[in-house]
């Protein structure tokens, strides 16, 4: 079997263990976090319900990985790790982000890519755009419509979405815009775009939200969190963003070395007032252009079960990822409750590195991830020492 039959394959059962794990955990997460009444299904209690365990699917992606991205194959090399003789995930080596600026992550070959999504390279330059390249999104679109659904629409209305972010033609290699696109399209009511050529129309999505009232079917809104700061100091007419009942908002994204800056909560508050829907009802995501995996606030989906208050700032893990804290010199596991890097092995990158070191800051609880930000300054040296090996530095 050569190495695009063998990623065809480990698609499929990783497809297979993505609708697997919402059956078993209709809704919470084998990772860390769950919404909120849920018990997290068990690998090994529950093996009847899953095509497979985690680990070894994950440990499957990585000797994949190993054996046809030589980037993943220098690192596993320079840390003496045998994937052959792995038994569990949290075995393999993390891939740094920063990798996929300088090189190319990818068990294929370039003219295999299906599409390759890029950062936003705002911070450090376009020349720094990191790449993830994908030979399929069949398995990233079942991932974030999965856990898309189950966190922002999981009452399963008829949705308008109304988008504070550019159009996917626009920005063809956004992961973010990508996704939405794919959302829009699951929610099958009207769909309006308005940020355009790199500017916010803010007349356009009152329009929007005017029509949304008219005819009373609650919205979606999706956008970036420099957007709703804009959308916010447009001052547009009192009430003209406020949207029907059962509305709902998803923000995402930092402010990418922007100079306005708003504290989250103060943001989550001034989105809510500005368009008319509860707290509970403003959902910060977390993703990046590195995974094919997103973590979400369980705020919504609690509400909507009617199911104690889930706390603002706490994200869920879909239960075909794995989060943890990690010490930023060793890259060791930390206990549950310490501060450290998150490390998240994403079942879903089946074509490039199925554990990926990041540079946040978390505490991992049963709870959920708590996010503190980036680590500031240079790239903490555990990141860094693993972003040498990978690029042929040295052991």
């Amino acid at each position: 079997m050569g190495p695009i039959d063998q990623s065809e394959a480990l698609h499929r059962r990783a497809r297979a263990f993505i609708e697997a794990s919402l059956r078993v955990d209709g809704t919470g997460s084998t990772g860390a976090g769950r919404a909120a009444g849920a018990s997290p299904p068990q690998d090994q209690g529950e093996r009847g319900a899953l095509p497979e365990t985690f680990d070894a699917l994950a440990l499957d992606l990585a000797r994949h990985q190993a054996a046809h991205c030589a980037p993943v194959a220098r690192l596993f090399e320079a840390r003496g790790a045998d994937v052959a003789a792995m038994d569990l995930a949290a075995q393999i080596p993390a891939v740094p982000c920063d990798v996929f600026r300088f090189a190319r992550v990818a068990a294929h070959p370039p003219e295999a890519d299906e599409r390759v999504f890029r950062t936003s390279g705002t911070s450090l330059g376009a020349a720094s755009r990191g790449e993830h390249p994908f030979r399929t999104t069949a398995t990233y679109e079942l991932a974030a419509l999965a856990w898309g659904e189950r966190l922002l629409w999981p009452d399963g209305v008829r949705l308008r979405a109304i988008v504070l972010a550019p159009p996917l033609h626009e920005a063809p290699d956004s992961s973010l815009g990508f996704m939405i696109d794919r959302f829009a399209a699951r929610l099958s009511g009207p769909a309006s775009w308005h940020v355009r050529g790199g500017e916010l129309d803010a007349a356009g999505f009152a329009r929007a939200c005017a029509e949304a009232r008219a005819s009373g079917e609650p919205a979606l809104v999706l956008g970036t969190s420099f957007a709703f700061v804009h959308l916010i100091e447009a001052k547009l007419p009192e009430g003209a963003a406020l949207l029907p009942e059962g509305s709902r908002v998803m923000q995402t994204g930092g402010y990418k070395g922007r100079s306005r800056e708003v504290p989250a909560e103060e943001l989550r508050a001034s989105i809510a007032r500005a368009l008319g829907v509860p707290l509970s009802h403003v959902v910060s995501e977390y993703g990046m252009t590195e995974l094919s995996s997103q973590l979400y606030e369980g705020t919504l989906a609690a509400a909507l079960a009617g199911a104690p208050r889930a706390a603002p700032g706490l994200y869920l893990a879909p239960p075909w990822t794995r989060v943890t804290a990690v010490d930023p010199e060793t890259l060791a596991p930390l206990p549950a409750g310490a501060i450290g890097l998150a490390r998240i092995v994403d079942l879903a990158n089946v074509d490039s590195a199925v554990a990926i070191q990041t540079a946040d800051r978390v505490r991992v609880t049963a709870e959920g991830v708590e996010l503190l930000g980036r680590a500031s300054g240079a790239p903490p040296r555990g990141c860094s020492i693993a972003m040498d090996q990978m690029l042929g530095g040295g052991p």
